[in-house]
């Protein structure tokens, strides 16, 4: 099964976005993901209804940061690009009179809702600052410059 990676996408493009002078074009974005600029505007179009992003257009348009690092949470972004459920297994329902099959749908349904209780918590007690410093952390630590892919 193939795995939904919006969300690390998002956040790998934010992080450049944070440390890059100047605007990113959907093009440029578009190769670092290696995808399409249709697609790029497509999510980014999420994040500038936020309130995250903005965009100009023109020669010297492109997408830039439009919010404060330390506000945003990953919940936030995972929200913004319209995220997926966060977990893809889920309950069958083609037998509902089913003694068997309401047991088994009670004891899944009970765990994923813990589950998906706890990575909310968990995606919301991050911030893009904490993200981004610890890239900036890493790139020291290498002796990259900061806002090089490394």
């Amino acid at each position: 099964m193939r795995t939904d990676s919006r969300l690390s996408r998002v956040l790998h493009v934010l992080l450049h976005m944070a440390r890059h002078d100047g605007p990113m074009t959907s093009e440029h974005i578009a190769k670092m993901l290696d995808t399409n600029p249709v697609v790029v505007r497509r999510t980014m179009a999420g994040l500038r209804e936020a309130g995250y992003v903005r965009s100009g257009a023109g020669k010297h348009g492109g997408w830039t940061m439009a919010c404060d690092l330390r506000e945003v949470t990953l919940l936030d972004i995972h929200r913004a690009v319209g995220g997926p459920h966060l977990f893809a297994i889920g309950v069958d329902n083609q037998h509902p009179d089913c003694a068997v099959e309401k047991v088994v749908n009670q004891a899944l349904g009970d765990a994923l809702q813990r589950a998906e209780a706890i990575l909310i918590e968990s995606l919301g007690n991050v911030v893009l600052a904490d993200l981004a410093q610890r890239f900036d952390q890493l790139c020291v630590a290498r002796g990259a410059e900061l806002g090089i892919p490394i």
